[in-house]
């Protein structure tokens, strides 16, 4: 970017320190005047053969030609001297312009590093730093979630597409089981497209926030997900007391509801069981999922809150879900300022905590919100 026409800050400085160097040496010089010269007589009497005595005349014809000089040379002085220390002063500020205009062109990986003390270029250059490392992370994060979406979101469209166009070659086939097949790739890329919608608004924190009752939230879930569960074979077993949070009601059930899917789906079949349970801390409250199910590695267990991802492989279209299930229950998580954990049982089976400020306590409703 072109600066517009006028004085440089380096330049400024430098005119500023030849300024005030000009004006204390001048202020010397007055001093020298006021103080000394003004007491000399104009006109000194002699007589006979005394010494020669200057007056103010002479002196003053002897004292301006080197007060000319000595002003001229602190004026070189000031230039000179303030050009250097002005650069000194702002070589600092040059390398975080230099990494700003390198980020601002997309190159978000260069560091500015600043060396020496701790001062305010240092802190400002170790803020933009700062700043720069968080910024690349969620760029990296966007691109690999976005061309994750795109993935996904690709493999429905590419079915539905396919099954178009053997139903157009192919007139004579019922277009009753076309239409249930076209029906069900098409409920997956809705589901798939609401769950991005909702992991782009929780990542945005864009939702109200208000008193909840934890406890009361886990029935619910667990009441709309007992079909599948009873489905599989698996049980769920509830426990807790009254558990006051602060969030937001509709994306709670979300992360209930989604931790407690996953714990439905990847069970032991026929035998498989869900505790789901509350508790209040001291300035928290903490939920927990523990389910049954195979034996799983921590480092596959740190890679379940990653989009898409189901186990050890990438989600597959016959799957009843959308691999968005613990990556959304991280992101609302994160957004209520919480911490999720996902621990394996050592017996088999996961155990999924979510820690969140706790509110106060007070009287709740039916419906699970916390009554004014």
């Amino acid at each position: 970017m072109n600066r517009q026409p006028g004085l440089s800050v380096r330049l400024k400085l430098t005119l500023s320190y030849a300024g005030f160097l000009m004006l204390a040496g001048a202020a010397v010089l007055a001093v020298v005047w006021v103080f000394l010269l003004r007491y000399v007589p104009d006109v000194i009497h002699t007589r006979g053969f005394a010494p020669f005595i200057p007056s103010r005349s002479d002196l003053e014809r002897a004292f301006a030609p080197r007060v000319a000089l000595m002003l001229g040379f602190l004026l070189l002085f000031g230039l000179l001297g303030g050009w250097i220390l002005a650069g000194r002063m702002l070589a600092p500020l040059h390398r975080i312009t230099e990494a700003a205009r390198l980020a601002a062109d997309g190159s978000l990986s260069h560091r500015i590093r600043l060396p020496g003390r701790k001062d305010e270029f240092r802190e400002l250059a170790d803020v933009f730093d700062g700043m720069l490392s968080r910024i690349e992370a969620q760029v990296l994060e966007q691109q690999r979630f976005a061309a994750n979406a795109s993935h996904e979101l690709r493999t429905p469209l590419a079915v539905t597409q396919t099954m178009l166009d053997v139903a157009r070659t192919d007139p004579d086939r019922d277009p009753k089981e076309l239409v249930e097949r076209l029906s069900a790739v098409n409920t997956r890329a809705i589901e798939l497209t609401e769950a991005l919608l909702v992991l782009s608004r929780t990542e945005q924190g864009a939702f109200t926030r208000e008193q909840v009752d934890l406890s009361l939230i886990a029935e619910e879930a667990a009441e709309t997900l007992f079909p599948l569960a009873e489905k599989r074979g698996v049980t769920i077993r509830i426990s807790g007391d009254i558990t006051p949070a602060i969030g937001s009601y509709s994306l709670l059930l979300q992360l209930t509801a989604n931790l407690l899917h996953n714990a439905v789906v990847h069970n032991l079949p026929e035998r498989g069981g869900v505790h789901i349970s509350t508790a209040t801390g001291p300035r928290y409250v903490l939920l927990r999922v523990e389910n049954t199910g195979s034996q799983l590695s921590p480092r596959l267990v740190a890679t379940l809150t990653e989009p898409f991802q189901r186990g050890s492989e990438r989600i597959r279209t016959d799957h009843a879900g959308v691999g968005l299930g613990l990556a959304i229950a991280n992101s609302i998580v994160q957004a209520h300022n919480g911490i999720l954990t996902l621990t394996a049982r050592p017996e088999g089976g996961l155990v999924a905590t979510v820690q969140l400020p706790a509110a106060a306590p007070a009287t709740t409703g039916r419906d699970g919100r916390i009554l004014p």
